[in-house]
């Protein structure tokens, strides 16, 4: 679907993820994003993959098993609006569900492998939407949400963890 997220759309939450996505098709984009995570990503190895650059931070493996769960949620959201649910959808507490999720007892080979198939998921689901599907609304936090905003959520969601990932994860790890 060649769609930006129009003006009206964005909300101050939504905005900072939103506004870090190129234009361009969000499918092939997302799709696009999967070769490039992958790619600064693959070649660590599992005790690297453990690294935090500070002790109050997560791992990498933590921020992979968060990218999988932030996917899951905002997935979730993206396709009961989708179908015309006309739910209010609450946020969730990231830190909670890196911590109840123990990502650095699974193999990062296998977090890799989750992240490439979730991802993939979403980019079918997006792909077999109708195009009245991509305008419906919900509301998160007290703020209308389409389905076209959440899947720029998630690839701006992404941009943002691969940024960081870039800036203070992999240069410690490649010194």
């Amino acid at each position: 679907m060649d769609m930006d997220v129009q003006a009206n759309e964005k909300k101050p939450f939504f905005t900072n993820y939103i506004n870090q996505v190129p234009t361009g098709n969000i499918i092939e984009i997302l799709e696009a994003q999967i070769e490039e995570t992958l790619a600064a990503l693959q070649p660590l190895t599992e005790e690297q993959a453990k690294f935090k650059y500070a002790a109050d931070k997560w791992s990498i493996k933590e921020v992979v098993g968060h990218l999988i769960d932030n996917e899951r949620v905002w997935s979730y959201r993206l396709l009961r609006i989708a179908r015309g649910d006309n739910l209010v959808y609450p946020g969730y507490e990231q830190d909670q569900f890196v911590r109840e999720a123990q990502f650095d007892r699974i193999p990062y080979v296998d977090l890799l492998e989750e992240f490439k198939w979730i991802r993939k998921s979403t980019a079918f689901m997006l792909k077999g939407l109708p195009a009245e599907a991509w305008q419906r609304q919900g509301v998160l936090n007290q703020d209308s949400l389409t389905v076209n905003q959440a899947a720029y959520v998630i690839a701006g969601h992404e941009i943002h963890h691969q940024n960081i990932l870039r800036e203070r994860y992999l240069p410690e790890i490649n010194n």
